[in-house]
């Protein structure tokens, strides 16, 4: 599994993400309001809006809340204008890390990026070094225990879903990104609980890490994550789950 959703699937499980809820809310807000700005208030003809709504209200993000970040977004309402970025760079052991960012400050986002990279084991790289290592796909992540294996690959594979991935103590069901709501929707028909679903960068191939690169690897995604202008954080790296339970 990626380092980005077995570090998610952990914290989950861990209950870091209420922890967080109001961080959490705050970007999602963010990405309502960039999506509305950008391909209308309408999710029935904004892919991009009607995964983050779908998004907001698996965090439980109140109706008004989202509401108020679709009128920013369309000028309804006034707001803080928000740009896209995105970072590359390298964290220990040579793990390949993609960052992407809502800011209304560039200046300010790439520097903390910068120093996050640095104070962790890793650096900041020159833009293409290394996103050619991830390819863009829907990621739905399910405990084992959740789901009979082949109850979840008939589902998956009939809805249009690429590929069902044995991982330790979950299952990866992979999609083409036009293919993730089709697959998401026939799931939650299932009722079938799933500890992440999204779409994300996978990586092509993973670094293995153990002890204290292990370690400021967490810590940069930690540190990447607790930035309110960072929305996405992937990497390549492969912890063993105990090792990563352990150490979070």
């Amino acid at each position: 599994m990626s380092g980005h959703s077995k570090w998610s699937s952990i914290k989950h499980k861990k209950g870091a993400a209420d922890a967080k809820r109001g961080k959490i809310f705050t970007r999602l807000i963010r990405e309502i309001t960039v999506a509305a700005r950008m391909g209308g208030g309408d999710p029935t003809g904004n892919p991009r809006l009607r995964s983050a709504i779908a998004a907001a209200k698996t965090e439980n993000m109140p109706k008004e809340n989202i509401e108020r970040a679709i009128k920013k977004g369309t000028g309804e309402l006034e707001g803080t204008s928000y740009e896209e970025s995105s970072y590359e760079g390298y964290g220990p052991g040579g793990v390949a890390v993609l960052v992407d960012c809502l800011t209304d400050n560039k200046n300010r986002t790439v520097a903390e990026v910068k120093h996050a990279f640095e104070r962790h084991g890793g650096n900041l790289g020159e833009p293409g070094c290394v996103a050619w290592m991830f390819d863009k796909k829907g990621l739905i992540v399910i405990e084992k225990d959740q789901v009979d294996e082949e109850k979840l690959l008939d589902l998956a594979l009939e809805a249009g879903a690429e590929d069902v991935n044995d991982e330790e103590s979950e299952f990866e069901v992979i999609t083409d990104p036009g293919d993730f709501e089709a697959v998401k929707e026939t799931i939650d028909a299932a009722n079938i609980p799933y500890t992440l679903a999204e779409i994300s960068m996978i990586p092509k191939n993973t670094v293995k890490l153990e002890g204290k690169k292990a370690q400021q690897m967490l810590n940069l995604m930690q540190a990447l994550e607790d930035n309110d202008d960072v929305s996405n954080v992937y990497a390549n790296f492969d912890i063993p789950d105990e090792v990563m339970e352990a150490l979070g």
